[in-house]
């Protein structure tokens, strides 16, 4: 049966004709939408002390860019226009998980977070590129947003934020609640608040080959158990001591070589990769934790959720929380698969040690409830 997204387009006909190719806005994508947050709901959350927030102030000669957490006199005598953005809003809102939730024809791998921004009257935060999929959903407000296809991605100099040195705007719309707009990475747009405005931006996340290949090598150092130590038993005079000779560096290639890594290294990498939290992240761990007994019983009385901030992810035999790897046998596959795939999940039946095991010590890190 084919999904349908936000707005009725069958999420087939999305992937093929818009995904990564070209920008599509939908009208009423979520009728009666007004938002999550209020304007003072979304202040009080960039002053978290956990919260990733940036507020920007777009006056001559160039912006002012400062970063939270912030505290509610920060926003007081702002010089006009000005933004307010707090990534991660999901860690925070259930409400948000549920958002989201609307987004699954997309994997749940590929997606980042959902950022919330207030803006005041003709804020925003110039025009620039993005190298991530982004679904831009107006809540209360309107936004206008001006977008172009250009080829011309230079950078203003000297800014404290990527702003785009020349910037043609080719279309543009104005947005209402509920209205949405989807942008393919490197689509140069602007958004441009018109009277107070609040946007929910669903990102994707699009990590660089460099990145990837870099944490995939901190992987492999981590998990190398290379036998063996340097050895020279044939070693002769040499005339100049500071020469690195020939026969040294043939061992060291010969060293190197003996890396290698197949399938079952790159899945786990990736699962270890796509699921470890973001270096601000951290989990409380119950105040009054159950027993065991208790847990998995509560878990059949009333289900399994996961913390807001908990990515989970499978693979065929394996699952991912948290950067942790996990396996089970066939007849557990199930629940935690639910779990995964809708956060939530009811023990509907008798689980064996290990599993039992295994979800008892999430609940203890605080990985779910």
């Amino acid at each position: 049966m084919n999904k349908i997204i936000p707005g009725g387009m069958l999420a087939s006909q999305f992937l093929r004709d818009y995904w990564q190719k070209k920008p599509l806005l939908i009208r009423q994508a979520f009728p009666a939408f007004t938002g999550l947050l209020t304007k003072q709901q979304l202040i009080t959350l960039a002053c978290h002390p956990d919260a990733q927030a940036k507020l920007i102030q777009l006056n001559p000669p160039k912006p002012i860019v400062s970063h939270g957490p912030f505290i509610k006199k920060d926003f007081t005598k702002l010089r006009e226009p000005w933004t307010v953005l707090v990534q991660d809003v999901n860690h925070f809102l259930s409400s948000a998980q549920t958002l989201l939730q609307a987004f699954h024809f997309i994997p749940i791998a590929r997606l980042d977070d959902l950022m919330v921004s207030f803006a005041s009257d003709g804020g925003g935060v110039g025009p620039h590129v993005d190298s991530y999929d982004v679904f831009l959903l107006q809540g209360s407000g309107q936004r206008l947003w001006q977008i172009t296809e250009q080829t011309d991605l230079s950078l203003a100099p000297d800014m404290p934020l990527p702003i785009l040195k020349n910037f043609n705007p080719a279309q543009q719309w104005l947005l209402e609640p509920g209205d949405m707009l989807y942008l393919p990475p490197n689509c140069a747009h602007n958004g441009i608040a018109v009277g107070e405005s609040m946007t929910y931006s669903i990102g994707f996340r699009a990590p660089d080959h460099q990145h990837v290949a870099y944490e995939f090598l901190n992987f492999l150092a981590d998990n190398l158990a290379l036998e063996g130590i340097y050895t020279d038993p044939d070693l002769t005079l040499n005339k100049q001591p500071a020469l690195i000779s020939k026969a040294m560096l043939q061992q060291m290639v010969a060293i190197i070589k003996k890396i290698s890594f197949d399938k079952n290294d790159m899945e786990t990498f990736v699962g270890h990769y796509l699921t470890e939290p973001k270096a601000h992240i951290f989990y409380d761990t119950p105040a009054s934790p159950l027993t065991k007994k208790k847990f998995l019983m509560k878990a059949q009385q009333i289900g399994l959720q996961l913390h807001l901030k908990t990515q989970m992810l499978f693979t065929d035999k394996t699952f991912y929380i948290n950067g942790e790897a996990f396996t089970c046998d066939l007849g557990m596959q199930t629940v935690l698969r639910t779990l995964a795939n809708e956060r939530t999940a009811i023990l509907t039946q008798s689980i064996d040690g290990d599993t039992s095991d295994a979800l008892y010590a999430w609940y203890l890190a605080g990985y779910l409830t």
